[in-house]
């Protein structure tokens, strides 16, 4: 994105997404710290471009059998049951609010309200070792961050993938997988999530799953105890209400 089209309301740069663009344009890294609630809630995942997921026929068949182990209860979506974390991409797509901290130093933080994730970004560090990342693997991987322009790309890897779905239907992941996050504010008060998934076992190419988040500073990251009411998000779309 060419920084001399970066306009807010009426044409006119506002003060503070011209100011991330122009310390952006002096190789300073710029500041996404908010508070962000989604705009949009999908359970299944919408992949840029359209159509389906493009699974390999282990993928197809992992799907299949999952969405019946859902239906028959053979499959459990601990993500739910239990409230462990849920995994990339499908972190991003929960109807609950999260918060980016710059911090602590050589770090950004991502605190997701939903069964209170956290994710470490290591900024400007090398990936750890294949062998390290298989020994100790987690739900939402081993990040590390570097700022290109206006925007904080996140590399991820060391997944447990084979306890977590893509999705609220029941996509695959395999231990294997990697992904590349791109977070940008696009305006003043939006924040957009580009996610690219590169998963071959189940995945015949690499996909890509975009979010849009609405800066929300009036807010709190709440309290969230797997199994009790939470936050009222009846007010997002695609939620379904009771």
């Amino acid at each position: 994105m060419g920084y001399g089209r970066v306009r807010g309301v009426a044409g006119i740069a506002t003060p503070v997404f011209l100011a991330l663009s122009v310390l952006a344009a002096h190789g300073q890294e710029p500041d996404l710290s908010g508070i962000y609630w989604t705009k949009q809630y999908n359970a299944k995942i919408e992949i840029v471009g359209g159509g389906e997921l493009p699974f390999t026929p282990a993928g197809k068949k992992a799907y299949e059998a999952n969405i019946a182990g859902f239906k028959d209860g053979s499959t459990e979506d601990t993500a739910r049951t239990v409230c462990v974390p849920d995994g990339l991409p499908r972190v991003w797509a929960n109807p609950y609010p999260f918060e980016i901290v710059s911090g602590p130093p050589g770090n950004v933080t991502l605190l997701y309200e939903l069964s209170h994730q956290v994710r470490i970004v290591r900024m400007n560090k090398p990936m750890p070792p294949e062998r390290e990342l298989i020994t100790f693997p987690s739900y939402n991987g081993y990040s590390i961050g570097r700022f290109d322009g206006d925007t904080l790309v996140i590399e991820s890897s060391g997944f447990k993938g084979d306890v977590t779905f893509a999705d609220a239907t029941g996509a695959p992941q395999s231990d294997g997988m990697k992904t590349v996050e791109r977070i940008r504010r696009i305006n003043p008060t939006e924040l957009e999530v580009l996610i690219t998934v590169h998963d071959p076992e189940y995945y015949t190419r690499d996909w890509q799953a975009r979010f849009l988040f609405t800066l929300r500073n009036d807010l709190r990251i709440e309290d969230y105890v797997c199994g009790e009411e939470h936050r009222d998000i009846s007010s997002v779309p695609g939620v379904r209400r009771p």
